[in-house]
């Protein structure tokens, strides 16, 4: 194995997850490029071993610590693949910041990203998840992906159909989870782009600032601000943004929701109706609660909190009483939106 690729042992993850947990990986390695990557899943002496991709850590539980080998994507860079009068095709390494790759499209002037401004975490989970905020999700705008099979070592190229991208849902998460590991991510931005202020808040928000007919900079903005106004800084307070995803429910369990709970929240997703998960939480006294080290933060119910020494168990026993609450109350799922790590 090259020399530049250093394997670690019993490596301290905790300033590598943004719940600040102190797992420790078995092995821990860091890889700059997908050629590093094929060499690391092709050493014998760890092709047998479970395998997990780190990105920012912004989206995961480590509820032990993890017996095999992490990975630690830092793969760097961002180029042009394609453009013309209308479109920008850009290229981006899994290890680049999400939120910084928003930036630089935006001072660019390129539309398509904005609403999914100050999302925490690197662009190689940004497809994963199929990360979404604001009226916008990432499929949005994908054109394709590189990935590394961990099986054989080799490199494939997914394109949108491929991924069968749903809510914060993806083939990566599902029939092939653990099998591939993402290098890089490929989005399709415009050059004359169209905002979209459809989500409520974000409307009122500019509508309150007195902006009628904003720029991209000025949705990313506000954005921004909307984010920092409801959800904790992870470099203050351990967590992982919104632990839940908001439950989606059929017309006909809605109507009797609402017959019980006349002002519940909702929005239409196609024939179905989409709760705020928050909002559900809420209602079973969950904001603001704490227990030990481990909490629910006090200004928003969807996010769950690591207030200095909670454990990933601890974290995880507290949703796994949440999802129970609100199941007895309202007759609904919480499905996790983190990746829980065991």
């Amino acid at each position: 194995m090259s020399q530049s690729i250093s394997i670690k042992e019993n490596f301290d993850l905790s300033e590598f997850n943004t719940m600040g947990l102190a797992a420790k990986a078995r092995y821990f390695v860091s890889i700059r490029s997908a050629k590093q990557l094929s060499e690391v899943l092709k050493d014998p002496k760890l092709h047998t071993l479970p395998m997990f991709m780190l990105g920012g850590g912004s989206n995961v539980l480590f509820i032990e610590d993890y017996s095999g080998l992490v990975i630690h994507a830092d793969i760097k860079g961002k180029e042009i693949v394609h453009e013309d009068q209308h479109e920008v095709h850009i290229k981006a390494g899994a290890g680049e910041n999400w939120h910084e790759l928003v930036m630089y499209c935006v001072e660019k002037g390129w539309g398509g990203i904005e609403n999914l401004s100050l999302i925490p975490g690197f662009v190689g989970a940004a497809p994963i998840q199929n990360i979404g905020a604001y009226g916008v999700e990432l499929e949005e705008v994908f054109e394709c992906l590189e990935a590394v099979e961990i099986e054989s070592g080799n490199l494939r190229t997914f394109s949108k159909e491929d991924c069968k991208f749903g809510y914060r849902d993806s083939i990566f998460k599902n029939e092939l989870k653990g099998k591939y590991l993402i290098t890089s991510v490929t989005l399709q931005l415009q050059r004359q782009p169209k905002v979209n202020t459809s989500y409520k808040a974000l409307s009122e928000k500019l509508e309150r600032d007195g902006i009628k007919d904003p720029s991209i900079k000025q949705v990313s903005e506000a954005v921004i601000d909307i984010r920092r106004s409801k959800l904790p800084d992870p470099s203050e307070i351990g967590n992982t943004g919104s632990f839940f995803k908001n439950p989606v429910i059929s017309k006909q369990e809605f109507t009797t929701l609402q017959g019980n709970y006349p002002d519940i929240p909702n929005y239409k997703v196609g024939d179905k109706v989409k709760i705020p998960a928050a909002w559900l939480i809420d209602q079973c006294g969950w904001k603001g609660k704490r227990f030990g080290d481990a909490g629910v933060h006090k200004m928003q119910a969807l996010v769950i909190v690591n207030y200095g020494n909670a454990t990933g168990e601890e974290i995880w026993d507290l949703a796994q009483r949440i999802r129970s609450s609100v199941k007895e109350k309202f007759g609904v799922s919480l499905i996790p939106e983190v990746n829980v790590v065991t």
